[in-house]
């Protein structure tokens, strides 16, 4: 075992690094725990705004955004009975009840200690796994990863929330943007229209704010009575739930494992990982009718998988270079920003900076455990910031972020194409996520694809035999690629069925 992956990354921990890492955690600290703030938006609003940090500061800042925010959203959960983040919705279902009852700080404490827990135990599988994932890929061929990139754009579509066809809609959509640009081949410009601002294509940091930045401004407008008026419960005792997570030790272990798989799911993310953990404790739980009227066991189950998740997207991200959810997908744009590509040969090229991601990593999840446990009682005052304010502030952010990356109006003006494209999405209940990955995918898609095919020669056939001949992961990814597309169709044929018999008399 190569021990200098584990250390290498300490020397690029200065005092600016570290300062910028603490910075990111209390800021995803304060997106978490508002409700309507989603960490997507948080890191989308961050990225443009990292571009003058160095390389070290901004990944670490955005990190501590993803992570931080993710378990923040049980703050208001247990507070309001209100998910400050899609993936805390499980979290309300026994950390308010507890709440209720007087045990707010309980419920907090409970649902800190076991965040925390969930994602250093992802952190500990991304440092295991990642490497091997990369070693793998690096022996892949065009085609393998052309078959990678198709497999990561289409599993996004299947596990993304409503229908499987919208998701592929949105895939092929940003794939079609992708195209705009120069050629990758014959270096001649598409889908330009003779504005020359599009010669190297839509800038994505500036689609990404949009898609999930601005548009989520204009939701949030015309929800009436968003602002929390609910009563805020006294916070305390935090610290002596301690003691009963360590006792859940086997709840926080089997979460952990779902968290990460799922993570691991191009697409999954968060909410996924748990529901599927609440489900599965719910069939281990010895007394599963109390979970849902105040359970430990079911804010641990939650929190702990929905945690285990940003290791997961995060081993995928870094292996591959295909993110686990929406927010890795933007973590991309950042590392591209910084010139950086995510893949196997980032273990090679920057071998220091994936170390410092573990490292980082690992005192994230140490830091919003001490800021959550003693910070809960100032961070549920943010619930009363009139909802006017926050959404006056994000949009002077996403404009000015914007226009910082290149001192661009016309990636503004991107921006707000992308805004009311995704308001649009999101009211016709599309998936904006596939349409990100595919934005980030298109490329390597095209260029591998199109390599394969020259070096075929239009010997199509017998290459393709050839390639599945001595390379069997590449019968495994079509194998993977096929599946993913045809099982919604025979689950959906097998419900019909079903509706069918049901309906004879």
């Amino acid at each position: 075992m190569n021990w200098e992956l584990y250390t290498a990354g300490f020397r690029l921990f200065d005092a600016n690094a570290i300062s910028f890492m603490v910075l990111g955690v209390v800021l995803g600290l304060v997106v978490g725990s508002l409700p309507g703030l989603t960490a997507t938006m948080g890191v989308s609003i961050l990225v443009p705004l990292t571009y003058g940090l160095s390389m070290t500061a901004a990944i670490m800042m955005l990190l501590g955004v993803y992570c931080s925010a993710n378990y923040a959203g049980s703050i208001s959960a247990t507070l309001v009975n209100i998910p400050g983040t899609p993936s805390a919705v499980m979290t309300t279902l026994d950390a308010y009840p507890m709440a209720q009852k007087g045990e707010a700080g309980r419920a907090i404490g409970i649902a800190t200690l076991s965040s925390s827990l969930g994602g250093l135990f992802s952190v500990v599988t991304l440092a295991l796994f990642s490497p091997l994932i990369a070693s793998i890929a690096l022996k892949f061929n065009s085609f393998e990863m052309f078959l990678v990139a198709f497999w990561g754009i289409s599993m996004m579509a299947y596990v993304s929330p409503g229908s499987t066809l919208k998701g592929l809609l949105a895939g092929f959509v940003g794939l079609i943007i992708a195209t705009i640009g120069y050629d990758p081949v014959t270096a001649a410009p598409r889908f330009t229209f003779g504005e020359s601002n599009l010669l190297s294509g839509v800038n994505f940091i500036a689609a990404m704010i949009g898609l999930f930045g601005v548009s989520e401004i204009l939701l949030n407008i015309e929800k009436p009575g968003q602002n929390v008026r609910q009563e805020i419960f006294k916070i305390e005792g935090s610290l002596r739930s301690f003691r009963e997570v360590i006792k859940l030790w086997a709840v926080v272990l089997r979460s952990s494992v779902a968290g990460v798989i799922v993570g691991a799911i191009p697409g999954a993310g968060g909410t996924i990982a748990a529901i599927v953990a609440y489900a599965q404790q719910k069939r281990f739980s010895k007394h599963p009718e109390l979970m849902g009227k105040g359970a430990p066991e079911g804010i641990t189950a939650a929190e702990a998988a929905n945690n285990a998740c940003t290791g997961g997207a995060m081993t995928t991200l870094l292996s591959l270079g295909i993110p686990g959810d929406a927010v890795t997908a933007i973590l991309i744009g950042a590392f591209i920003l910084h010139g950086i590509q995510p893949g196997p040969f980032l273990f090679q090229k920057n071998f220091d900076l994936v170390s410092a991601i573990f490292i980082g990593m690992v005192f994230i999840n140490i830091l919003f455990l001490v800021f959550g446990m003693f910070g809960a009682r100032y961070l549920a005052r943010l619930l009363f910031i009139p909802r006017s304010i926050l959404n006056t502030v994000i949009l002077a952010l996403s404009v000015v972020g914007t226009y910082a990356v290149q001192a661009s109006m016309f990636d503004v003006i991107v921006m707000l194409i992308f805004s009311g494209l995704g308001y649009l999405m999101t009211k016709q209940e599309i998936p904006r996520a596939p349409m990100v990955l595919a934005l980030i995918l298109g490329p390597l898609l095209e260029q591998n694809f199109r390599r394969w095919l020259s070096l075929a020669d239009g010997q199509y056939g017998a290459t393709l035999l050839d390639t599945y001949t001595h390379n069997p992961v590449s019968i495994v990814l079509s194998l993977l690629v096929v599946a993913t597309i045809i099982f919604p169709l025979i689950r959906r044929s097998g419900k019909a069925t079903l509706i069918k018999v049901n309906d004879q008399p």
